[in-house]
């Protein structure tokens, strides 16, 4: 088993007992630098960091294999990756990069494990007479149709 897989059996092992969290990225690079990001339903603690660098780091032996590990909760910038993280996000704006290069500013209102529903309101001519009109816009974009995606903090 190569250190890399070792690595990942420990996460899943330490990911098992702690449900509602979740693994978005591993990366391990030259000098066994060991760079774990994690995202939970209802938000990651400083305690589920201790909890998933203690279930690795406990379980591998240094003498065999140096390493150093870091292991964070996934930032407010960072692109959702996973359904599960649309699925928290619900309620919140988003802005979507669409594979077609179309950028996305809008509500997300809902997220299956094929797409997500976005709505948003727009300024549109009147399709009688002069002016704009405030419309509703509402559409279902399916995940592989999505570049990047990432939440909107307004205060």
């Amino acid at each position: 088993m190569s250190f890399k897989e070792k690595v990942q059996a420990l996460l899943e092992q330490g990911l098992q007992e702690k449900p509602s969290v979740f693994l978005i990225d591993l990366k391990i690079v030259e000098g066994n630098k060991i760079t774990v990001v994690l995202d939970g339903d209802t938000g990651v603690t400083l305690q589920d960091c201790i909890d998933i660098s203690r279930a690795v780091e406990h379980n591998l032996d240094r003498e065999e294999e140096d390493f150093s590990i870091e292991v964070a909760s996934a930032g407010v910038s960072t692109p959702l990756k996973m359904n599960r993280q649309y699925k928290k996000n619900i309620g919140r704006i988003l802005k979507v990069t669409t594979t077609d290069g179309e950028i996305i500013e809008a509500y997300l209102t809902h997220a299956t494990d094929d797409l997500i529903t976005l709505s948003w309101s727009a300024r549109e001519p009147k399709k009688i007479g002069k002016g704009k009109e405030t419309v509703k816009k509402t559409l279902e974009l399916p995940y592989n149709k999505i570049k990047e995606a990432v939440v909107i903090i307004k205060f």
